[in-house]
């Protein structure tokens, strides 16, 4: 498995991030979805990745959006269903850990819900050490959403 910087723009991406956008809307309210279109991932201050397999299948995204110069922030984290639970989620993760380190950061922050179909996600978040936390940036808290922070 491969994690690499890569643009969004590739079919098989353009495909997950529909999905996960899709996935997104179904489960959180009205005006609870933070996740980022294509045009909202291409910006200077987010760097996207992919995970491939050897034969450079799509197995996942996710993105690492600098929000000043001391702290990231965790976006669009999707593995693509036929490819869950092979790793792709946590070598994403792994990288986007790593990025973080390399450019210095003291914390990665992330938001996302708290219901069960975000289960799975924030049990990754918090074997990699991820704590709760105060909502931050432009977020405002709810019922529906939970923040999480990784000192790094």
């Amino acid at each position: 498995m491969q994690v690499q910087v890569e643009g969004v723009r590739a079919d098989d991406v353009v495909e997950l991030l529909r999905e996960h956008l899709a996935e997104m809307h179904r489960n959180s309210p009205p005006g609870s979805v933070y996740a980022l279109d294509l045009d909202g991932l291409e910006v200077p201050s987010i760097t996207f990745y992919t995970a491939r397999d050897d034969e450079g299948e799509l197995l996942g995204i996710g993105a690492l959006k600098e929000l000043d110069e001391r702290t990231g922030e965790i976006k669009s984290m999707r593995t693509a269903s036929r490819h869950l639970r092979k790793g792709a989620a946590a070598a994403l993760l792994q990288g986007i850990v790593d990025e973080a380190e390399r450019r210095g950061y003291a914390r990665l922050m992330l938001e996302t819900g708290r219901t069960e179909p975000f289960h799975p996600a924030i049990r990754l978040y918090e074997r990699f050490g991820f704590e709760a936390c105060e909502s931050f940036a432009d977020y405002v808290a709810t019922d529906f959403n939970r923040f999480m922070q990784l000192d790094l």
